[in-house]
């Protein structure tokens, strides 16, 4: 079920953040990840749950006879001896913790970031609008690291504490969030099994929904979890439903926009 518009006939005003969003999320796909080839930044700059739980830098060395480590670069303690070529964690910029914004703006793979660009299209212009420029940033922004939060919440083991993360899903979702709770009955374009139909928000956004849950709850801890992590979409979910309240109070909605059409 893949989304591919909506009627955008009430926006009131050009949505600049979302575009600025898309737009740096695929200069650093592009520019600085080189299409994702360049595990070197890649690796360096995502989030790593042992890395913020220790304030720790983790980083992948050899011995003599090229067996792969991952060490704590502080401690200089031998965390887990690694399987060759699986993991090549790099040099993070201090503080660590950094990287709690910087992965949000990087991706793994062409599809990876097609289809988080297509979701922050679609639903951000239509939030962005109704919270304005500055209270959508931050709420964006918020849901991203809080999705992150709890994405280390359950990962404090290994091997999932030392499984780099990153992409922009868990501040999408919290975007979704906003936007069902905004928008409960826009229509939605949306191709299922090659028919395109329309659906109302709270319909697809429930399934998606529904999706990560049932996904996640087989994937929380896993170290493979299909290189998804659920437990971020499902917090940045919960997190923008959270926050969608007072972030929106005061704002002036027009009535057409809670309207099924």
């Amino acid at each position: 079920m893949l989304p591919i518009g909506s009627n955008d006939y009430d926006l009131r005003d050009r949505p600049l953040v979302t575009y600025a969003l898309i737009l740096i999320n695929v200069l650093v796909f592009v520019v600085f990840q080189r299409f994702g080839t360049n595990d070197a930044f890649t690796y360096s700059y995502s989030l790593v749950p042992y890395e913020f739980l220790s304030g720790h830098d983790l980083v992948t060395k050899y011995d003599q006879f090229n067996r792969e480590y991952l060490v704590d670069a502080t401690t200089d303690e031998v965390i887990n001896e690694l399987r060759p070529g699986s993991l090549h964690l790099g040099p993070t910029p201090q503080p660590v913790y950094i990287t709690l914004l910087t992965s949000l703006f990087m991706h793994g793979s062409f599809m990876h970031i097609l289809g988080n660009m297509l979701f922050l299209w679609i639903f951000g212009k239509h939030l962005e609008d109704a919270l304005g420029m500055v209270r959508y940033l931050v709420f964006y922004l918020a849901a991203g690291v809080g999705a992150s939060l709890i994405h280390i919440v359950f990962n404090q083991s290994m091997p999932g504490s030392i499984i780099p993360t990153l992409g922009a899903s868990g501040a999408i979702s919290g975007v979704l969030a906003g936007y069902v709770m905004l928008f409960p009955h826009k229509m939605i374009g949306v191709i299922i099994f090659f028919f395109a139909v329309e659906l109302p928000a709270w319909i697809f956004i429930g399934i998606w929904f529904g999706f990560q849950i049932v996904n996640g709850l087989g994937l929380f801890g896993d170290p493979a979890g299909n290189g998804i992590a659920y437990s971020a979409h499902i917090g940045g979910f919960l997190i923008g439903l959270a926050l969608i309240v007072p972030f929106s109070t005061g704002r002036e909605f027009e009535e057409h926009s809670w309207r099924y059409h």
